[in-house]
């Protein structure tokens, strides 16, 4: 039985292969088979090859070329594109290579080589482990003393907890302290593990020991395990080298930007130096050494240079000094002046990154693949079509910035909105006005990101030879 063929009209060039032979040429009509002339006889010859008279005053039309064979989407040929390409990846060398070198000028010069490290002039006291053991609610009575009578109405209750320490000096003694019952005092109970500060006085008296707060250790690290395990099972090979470029990045942030800052070092100018070179390490670790990459991290640095130039005028406009109450903290413990302002600016540089990085690395694959679908684009056709696509990740972006800046500062606009006396006050509080600055200058910056890197991705992808996209 024999089976029809897919009409062109509906699939295109595409025929079903059959299972016997087909005893006609493609492009005629299914008709009856028929029966082989009579051996000897004069076969008829086909009407394809019969050669057809020209007729008078009409001119025979030329015959048709025979059309290339169809590849599989892009070329592999070596065409003229390839020595643009050189010249576009050395440009990105001469533009990238002083980018890099400057950060690294930058962190050797402002590290504070050779000075101790900063301490807190109040002292902090030893942490030891310890563990409650048993906690008992009554009367705040001193070691020795006892009630006496009822205890006055509107005396506060205490709790006594019986500890036991499992390090420091004191490992295996026991002790019992009192502290007062108050909204804001952690409530411990039998078998929470607790971290004590000890201020190097006799081990035996329980004043030498203060209890601190809870032991985290083991369910973080088991978080950490369990995010580690995600992105490695998701991302495989790519997955674990941004693990390693995340580890990296929190190294200069421990052993360069916390140091420096504390050493006096201006806080803006160390913040752009560690941001740098986080970018590079991030960047490059995680997505490869290409032009890919380097467009995106072009992008990223035009865009943390327009947030920190935004924040500075906005900051020096609003009167913004970054005293708030966790800088002024840290002001008193130093013993010293710093650059609050500065600080400020550099939590908003160090802050915007991690966006950055997420929008400039998505608008550069973009434009990539849409250049490898579709080979015959120019620079042009990819800026619009990575440009639509850029709108619809700008919006989520902003929105993830400024829910984490203010899921940061909700305590903070809880405080405040006590106070009653407007939304205006409100948000020209100090902390609040911090928030708002921190929260308008990274958008700005994000929304700019998707252009700037966009037209970037476009002049550069359409110059790429199509064996290298």
């Amino acid at each position: 039985m024999n089976r029809r063929d897919i009409s062109d009209d509906d699939t295109g060039p595409i025929r079903r292969v059959t299972d016997a032979p087909s005893d006609r040429s493609p492009g005629t009509s299914r008709s009856p088979r028929r029966t082989p002339p009579p051996e000897g006889a004069r076969r008829p010859r086909p009407p394809a090859q019969r050669p057809r008279q020209a007729e008078p005053g009409r001119r025979r039309a030329p015959e048709p070329k025979p059309e290339p064979p169809v590849g599989h989407g892009h070329s592999h040929g070596h065409g003229p594109a390839a020595p643009a390409s050189r010249r576009v990846r050395l440009l990105l060398m001469w533009l990238l290579i002083p980018l890099a070198v400057a950060t690294v000028a930058g962190m050797i010069v402002l590290y504070p080589w050779g000075q101790d490290a900063a301490k807190s002039v109040f002292p902090q006291g030893v942490p030891v482990n310890a563990t409650v053991t048993g906690t008992i609610t009554g009367p705040c009575l001193a070691e020795g003393q006892v009630q006496v009578g009822e205890p006055p109405p509107d005396a506060k209750p205490c709790l006594t907890s019986e500890l036991t320490m499992t390090d420091g000096p004191g490992a295996g003694k026991s002790l019992k302290l009192t502290l007062p019952i108050e909204p804001s005092t952690p409530r411990f109970a039998a078998g929470d593990e607790v971290v004590l500060s000890y201020n190097g006085g006799d081990v035996a008296n329980p004043s030498s020991f203060q209890i601190v707060d809870f032991q985290r250790g083991t369910p973080l690290l088991l978080l950490a395990g369990l995010f580690g395990l995600a992105v490695i099972v998701l991302g495989r090979w790519r997955g674990l080298a941004a693990l390693v470029a995340l580890g990296l990045s929190f190294l200069v942030l421990a052993f360069f930007v916390l140091p420096s800052i504390l050493a006096g070092e201006s806080p803006l100018l160390v913040a752009i130096a560690g941001a740098g070179a986080i970018m590079f390490v991030a960047l490059y670790l995680t997505h490869g050494l290409s032009a890919r990459t380097s467009v995106a991290v072009l992008g990223t640095l035009v865009s943390l240079v327009l947030i920190g130039v935004l924040s500075a005028i906005f900051s020096a406009a609003a009167s913004l000094t970054g005293l708030d109450d966790s800088t002024s903290q840290l002001i008193g413990s130093l013993g010293h002046g710093i650059d609050a302002r500065g600080l400020l600016l550099a939590g908003v540089v160090i802050g915007a990154l991690g966006v950055l990085d997420d929008v400039t690395v998505t608008q550069t694959s973009a434009v990539w693949e849409l250049r490898r679908a579709n080979p015959s684009l120019g620079w042009r056709e990819l800026y619009g079509a990575g440009l639509r696509i850029g709108r619809d990740h700008v919006g989520s972006a902003v929105n993830t910035l400024v829910m984490a800046y203010a899921g940061a500062a909700l305590p903070v606009l809880l405080y405040t909105s006590l106070s009653g006396v407007g939304l205006g006050s409100i948000l020209g509080a100090e902390e609040i006005a911090q928030e708002i600055v921190r929260t308008l200058a990274g958008s700005v910056g994000i929304v700019a990101a998707v252009p700037v890197t966009t037209v970037l991705a476009a002049l550069i992808a359409s110059r790429e030879p199509q064996e290298s996209l």
